[in-house]
């Protein structure tokens, strides 16, 4: 059964991110390699980011964690004996909250290599919720400046609606998802602002040149992933998509789908 969403499905922001995000990077690479055979090759590269501040995801793509976090629990005594603890006194606090540990997040990379020089020409980055917050979304914007400044051209696909981009810009407009093409060493990117009601655009994949650009139908890659994942088997269309909520426009026209 396919996506009832022309483009992006927001239902897919949640828990199955992870999937998601693995099996996509794996399909752009799939779609990729054997058109670009034999001069480049497409590899996946695999970063690790720990994310040092998960609080926001909890129940969202981390929902093992919300359920271990509603057990019982019980204030901490600091390592001290319960009789230490209950003659120390002192004013009852009026919450206590959990203590959570980092998590650790890998993230696919699509990378495209040229043969002769195994060197990076071009780098495909499907942005994370770890990327568009701190301190992760610093780091990878960073990692932005190194790429152009490297002379690496890179497609950034956002397709999560929480969090912040890491392109900064007063005239990128608002909108629930965003691809950016930066050219290396053009001065420029390229914006595909994108709302729920959208199909995925075409995208150009630029390569070395005298060689033309390839060219990435996103909307069937997703397509595929969805149907080969079973996604459908997986989600309540019933139930409001994961945060952010959506405008009143959008909920409306999202209840139209489903009738």
């Amino acid at each position: 059964m396919p996506s009832p969403f022309p483009g992006m499905d927001p239902y897919l922001e949640g828990y199955l991110w992870p999937d998601v995000h693995n099996a996509l990077a794996n399909k752009i690479r799939q779609v990729l390699a054997p058109r670009l055979r034999p001069r480049y090759m497409v590899r996946i590269e695999i970063y690790v980011v720990e994310d040092s501040a998960p609080e926001s995801e909890i129940g969202i793509m981390y929902p093992d964690v919300q359920v271990m976090l509603s057990g019982p629990s019980r204030p901490p005594t600091l390592g001290l004996p319960s009789s230490v603890a209950t003659l120390a006194g002192g004013t009852p606090a009026t919450l206590t909250i959990p203590v959570l540990d980092p998590i650790e997040v890998r993230v696919p990379t699509v990378e495209i290599r040229d043969v002769a020089s195994n060197q990076l020409v071009t780098c495909i980055e499907i942005l994370s919720p770890v990327n568009k917050r701190e301190p992760g979304l610093a780091v990878y914007r960073q990692k932005r400046q190194r790429l152009y400044h490297a002379g690496v051209h890179l497609l950034e696909i956002d397709v999560l609606r929480r969090g912040t981009r890491p392109l900064a810009h007063p005239r990128v407009p608002e909108s629930a998802y965003l691809i950016a093409l930066t050219r290396a060493q053009s001065g420029t990117t390229a914006i595909w602002p994108l709302g729920l009601r959208d199909s995925l655009p075409e995208i150009p994949i630029p390569l070395r040149a005298p060689d033309g650009d390839s060219l990435l139908e996103l909307g069937p890659a997703l397509a595929a992933i969805y149907d080969e994942a079973g996604y459908d088997l997986s989600i309540d269309y019933q139930e409001p998509p994961p945060p952010p909520a959506l405008s009143a426009d959008d909920t409306a026209w999202v209840r139209t789908l489903h009738e």
